[in-house]
């Protein structure tokens, strides 16, 4: 999440000026209910990043729109400044549009969150509403920033733009998902496909696994190339390092790995198309179909260890995979996304 409220100190430039004093005044009671959106904004994004409860999250986002809510009753309700009434009332439209998108637009994207994992495109679609929301977010806060700018050079009033702790740590955090997100979505694609081809597997239909295993291989090449154009965060390659392992894998289990199960399911085929025919005739059969019949027998069972041999080597690999992966990506939120408030 972008930290979207900025903090500033004020400094009076004419030295005992009452009306400069009375201003600083009241930016700074403007800029206290900012703080307090800005600290329940903190404890959201520290959810996200370390939390595994959804219930947890949803209480943290219903928190932030409590005290955006709460900070837009204060500051509508703050009289105009000497009759200016422009800085409130920007002031007033941002936190207008943040509460909007807030309520609604991430309503919408705990709504999509549900089916992200569903598909590529549903783990799109999730991932660019949250970017629009924050762009929307952004658009709003650079009109109340120019009104606060304004007021100030009303006022006789030098703006030091200074971040708070908690607002350098949500910029931070900001960065963080930006690349971590980049880098799920290089993930994600042949992830899934791999999801499709062993769905395909467990119902033993041939034809889907190897469409599966072409398609397999495909995006797990070109999410290669995608992960190389992402540039490492701050120099951490650990997230693109497991990511890279899992790409690899995925090319040498589509490539080398299923052809070796589809003959399988291909020598079953062959095996139970000979026995249905056996049984039929019986006694009746010639030598030559009960050779054949014979060596079907021995091919398959042949097959069965080799399909359990391979089988069972890539759920190992892939578990290890998976399991260092998700290790990564906890690491890399733990060690770049403070757990502190």
């Amino acid at each position: 999440m972008r930290s979207l409220v900025k903090t500033v100190l004020a400094t009076i430039v004419l030295s005992g000026s009452l009306c400069a004093q009375n201003a600083v005044q009241y930016m700074d009671k403007m800029g206290k209910e900012f703080n307090k959106i800005q600290e329940e904004t903190w404890d959201y994004t520290r959810a996200v990043a370390h939390s595994k409860k959804a219930k947890q999250i949803e209480n943290r986002r219903r928190d932030m729109i409590n005290a955006n809510r709460n900070a837009l009753t204060k500051i509508k309700n703050m009289q105009p400044f000497n009759g200016d009434a422009a800085y409130r009332d920007s002031t007033a439209r941002y936190l207008e549009m943040s509460y909007l998108v807030l309520n609604n637009d991430y309503s919408k994207i705990v709504d999509l969150e549900e089916i992200a994992e569903q598909s590529y495109d549903a783990m799109e679609a999730y991932m660019l509403a949250q970017e629009k929301a924050n762009e929307k977010l952004q658009v709003a806060f650079e009109v109340a920033a120019n009104a606060q700018k304004a007021f100030a050079k009303t006022n006789n009033i030098t703006l030091v733009d200074k971040e708070t702790e908690t607002e350098t740590k949500l910029d931070k955090a900001s960065e963080v998902f930006k690349f971590y997100n980049k880098v799920y979505l290089a993930f994600f694609k042949p992830f899934k496909q791999e999801l499709y081809m062993i769905d395909a597997q467990s119902k033993g239909d041939i034809n889907s696994m190897k469409q599966n295993q072409e398609a397999l291989a495909r995006l797990a090449k070109e999410a290669k190339e995608k992960l190389k154009g992402i540039e490492p965060y701050r120099g951490n390659t650990s997230l693109k390092s497991s990511a890279g392992d899992l790409f690899d894998f995925y090319i040498i289990e589509a490539e080398n790995k299923v052809p070796k199960l589809v003959d399988f399911y291909l020598k079953k085929e062959k095996f139970e198309k000979l026995k249905t025919a056996m049984d039929k005739k019986g006694k009746n059969s010639s030598q030559q179909e009960v050779d054949e019949y014979n060596n079907a027998v021995k091919d398959y069972n042949t097959a069965i260890n080799d399909y359990n041999s391979v089988n069972d080597e890539l759920n190992k690999k892939r578990a290890n995979l998976m399991e260092s992966w998700n290790n990564s990506v906890s690491k890399f939120l733990d060690r770049n996304v403070s757990k502190k408030k």
